[in-house]
């Protein structure tokens, strides 16, 4: 990592949560001056910044709030020249639950992180979308003029979101970035998502409950994602744009499974639980990234390979695995 970062006043929203805690880590480990900006609890827990190094977090500034609480977002955002928007509802199961919560979360959550950074000049906004905005590919590989398709609510308040970001860019000339993750996965991302839920699975039982295993997705591991975040921030003339972060390869759910139980060394019964399914006209049937952009504007390309990302997920959850409880179905 460069000394870009060195002393920069940077703000992580959502910063307790997967992507974004490596992300806080990665800034602190450069020299950034890191603000944190997590969901308050009466416990003062601030999510998975609990699993950095006590030193890392030490030089963290912590500030509890809700992105839907203007006056909260604006504090966080005052004095920064960065800010990593990445706090977020983004359960789909969740979404078909509650889905006014993911919409106020989302929607004008983001609106309160755009209106704040226009209010504190700040000089890049990276704004996190997700490739769920796709929807069911028309075409693949996936590239950013493909036509977004909101088939969950959760999808849906995240194409509203990216579409504030765009407004802000074009009604304000803010500084803002979007990127589109692909399936980010690696050490402390919870059941909510398919690997950790087949990994715990497995180390736990002898049969593996999933939903749809005929759906493919595109996974990215949890540094590329980071390293994507850190090219966006600091590349120049990309201000109004959007990126793909994805390797560029699908594997089905049945498929990444058996991949799963070989590196684990046990084969186990697969059963499909109907809860784990989507609603038919609501499923994404194959998310497949074209990162070409993010490699010629960025200079980014994905580095690990699925099967040595799955073995260190699979060895950083076997060393937590009082984190998890296996077989419990996450929404």
């Amino acid at each position: 990592m460069s000394d870009f970062w060195i002393d920069k006043k940077v703000l992580v929203t959502g910063a307790g949560g997967f992507i974004a805690s490596h992300l806080v880590e990665t800034l602190v480990a450069g020299g950034a001056r890191v603000r944190a900006f997590v969901r308050y609890n009466s416990r003062g827990d601030p999510g998975l910044l609990t699993q950095l190094p006590v030193q890392s977090l030490a030089e963290v500034e912590l500030i509890a709030g809700d992105l839907r609480d203007a006056a909260a977002v604006a504090l966080a955002v005052r004095g920064c020249e960065y800010v990593f928007h990445l706090g977020a509802l983004i359960a789909i199961p969740y979404s078909y639950l509650h889905p006014v919560e993911v919409v106020e979360t989302n929607v004008l959550g983001t609106l309160n992180v755009l209106m704040a950074a226009r209010a504190g000049g700040v000089e890049r906004v990276v704004h996190t979308s997700t490739s769920e905005v796709y929807g069911t590919a028309l075409r693949v590989p996936i590239d950013e003029s493909h036509p977004l398709q909101g088939q969950s609510p959760y999808a849906a308040s995240k194409i509203g979101a990216d579409k504030l970001a765009e407004s802000f860019y074009c009604a304000y000339d803010l500084p803002v970035v979007t990127l589109r993750p692909f399936n980010t996965y690696g050490p402390r991302q919870s059941t909510r998502a398919v690997i950790p839920t087949i990994i715990t699975q497995l180390l736990a039982g002898d049969t593996l409950r999933l939903g749809s295993l005929d759906t493919r997705r595109d996974f990215t591991y949890v540094s590329d994602t980071v390293d994507g975040f850190l090219k966006v921030a600091r590349t120049t003339a990309i201000e109004g744009q959007s990126f793909n972060l994805g390797v560029g390869q699908d594997v089905s759910v049945g498929e990444l499974a058996q991949t799963l139980m070989e590196l684990i060394g046990k084969p186990v019964q697969i059963l499909q639980e109907e809860e784990r399914l989507r609603p038919q006209k609501s499923e994404v049937l194959r998310l497949l990234s074209d990162n070409r952009k993010a490699r010629q504007a960025l200079g980014w390309a994905p580095q690990v390979a699925l099967r040595d990302g799955l073995q260190q997920t699979i060895a950083w959850i076997e060393a937590h695995r009082s984190l998890y409880q296996a077989g419990k179905y996450t929404r």
